[in-house]
């Protein structure tokens, strides 16, 4: 089953997931998983869980917007609003990126990891890549 994040602009990413926790306002946190019911909620602020094909936990930080659920796809509604630390995070990520291009070791990697890892915690996933 797949979560797809859209933006009023674009899609910001779209992935394979094996359950997905958010909260709906009035109606407190919900778990998707494959074949959930159809559904339509509308999100507040809340810490999102999005369980990767691979295992890892994405993290998302979720400024309200919809939650759909059609055929086995689990549709985020959000408005991407960058906030102070979705700012920082991008530039932390954009100088990450700019050490890969001049070197190449282990470290600049994992500074690179981490930066996206901030970035979509920071809910700036437009910027990131959703298998970092």
């Amino acid at each position: 089953f797949r979560i797809e994040v859209v933006s009023p602009e674009r899609v910001v990413f779209s992935v394979e997931t094996t359950q997905i926790i958010t909260r709906t306002i009035g109606g407190g946190e919900i778990a998707f998983l494959p074949g959930h019911t159809s559904f339509l909620g509308a999100l507040t602020e809340n810490h999102t869980r999005v369980w990767l094909s691979d295992g890892t936990i994405m993290n998302l930080a979720i400024h309200g917007g919809f939650v759909e659920v059609s055929d086995n796809v689990v549709t985020l509604q959000i408005p991407i609003t960058p906030t102070p630390t979705m700012l920082r995070a991008r530039r932390a990520l954009e100088r990450a990126e700019e050490l890969t291009r001049t070197e190449n070791s282990t470290e600049v990697e994992a500074s690179l990891r981490r930066a996206h890892a901030r970035l979509a915690a920071a809910g700036g996933l437009a910027g990131a890549n959703a298998g970092h």
